[in-house]
């Protein structure tokens, strides 16, 4: 709760300025009828944000690491497959992968006889996965070198194979070490998410633009915005740390 104290603070400040002529914030002061229609209808988008971000986030962490394991393979087909991959998805910006999946991957799914639409839904929760698995790959990657090489060395000794090294010995002691990392990346894709709104998606910053469009106070409206996205952000990072301390990810190793 400490956390949610200054941007709530910062929101009622803000909305006590109502009163000068230079400023509106009437359209987010709660005390009003118009101002609370305002904020509840901001807040509704939050819904969509999580949502997208959440399946978007789970999406990605299994490609990563996917993508991440035939980096440590000995086969030089594998790794580099892996370097074409992580090399390519990270020299695309967002924004024209968002075009491209919402736009043209439908074209493409037809060129083969396939007739599957992609709403703005699916489409920002696709591009979110696939553009975040690259860095996510090798958040995997750098955890997983992290491990000394004798213990695989010795789990190969008592019979494991590859995979099962990976299962049972080296991946649950690199996910403690990439746990902030991950979280680094999920904070990420939530604020990547406002793109979804270009697309048509009735997330936070697509509520806020119909907003501005109605009331004419973009100052107002974003300023609430960024409070709503801090939120967010500072509610992800509690989560994490005690996630940390649960997993002890931040003890020292």
């Amino acid at each position: 709760m400490k956390r949610l104290i200054l941007p709530l603070s910062l929101l009622l400040l803000l909305s006590g300025c109502s009163a000068s002529g230079n400023w509106g914030w009437y359209v987010i002061d709660p005390r009003t009828p118009g101002g609370w229609t305002n904020i509840k209808f901001l807040v509704s988008g939050m819904g969509a944000t999580i949502l997208i971000s959440v399946i978007a986030a789970a999406i990605s962490i299994v490609l990563g690491l996917i993508v991440a394991l035939p980096s440590q393979s000995s086969n030089r087909w594998l790794r580099l497959l892996n370097r074409v991959y992580v090399e390519f998805i990270r020299s695309i910006p967002l924004l024209p992968m968002l075009f491209w999946v919402f736009y043209g991957l439908p074209i493409v799914f037809k060129s083969i006889g396939l007739n599957i639409p992609i709403d703005p839904f699916w489409g920002a929760i696709i591009t979110l996965a696939i553009s975040d698995s690259a860095f996510t790959a090798e958040i995997y990657r750098s955890g997983i070198q992290s491990i000394a090489r004798g213990q695989s060395e010795a789990a190969q000794t008592v019979g494991l194979n590859y995979y099962q090294t990976m299962r049972y010995v080296i991946l649950p002691q690199a996910l403690r070490r990439i746990l902030p990392p991950l979280a680094n990346q999920f904070i990420y894709i939530v604020k990547m998410s406002a793109f979804a709104s270009v697309i048509g998606m009735q997330e936070l910053t697509r509520r806020a633009n119909e907003l501005v469009v109605t009331e004419y106070r973009p100052l107002e409206i974003y300023s609430l915005l960024i409070v709503e996205y801090l939120v967010l952000v500072l509610l992800i990072s509690a989560g994490v740390r005690w996630l940390e301390r649960r997993m002890g990810a931040d003890e020292r190793l």
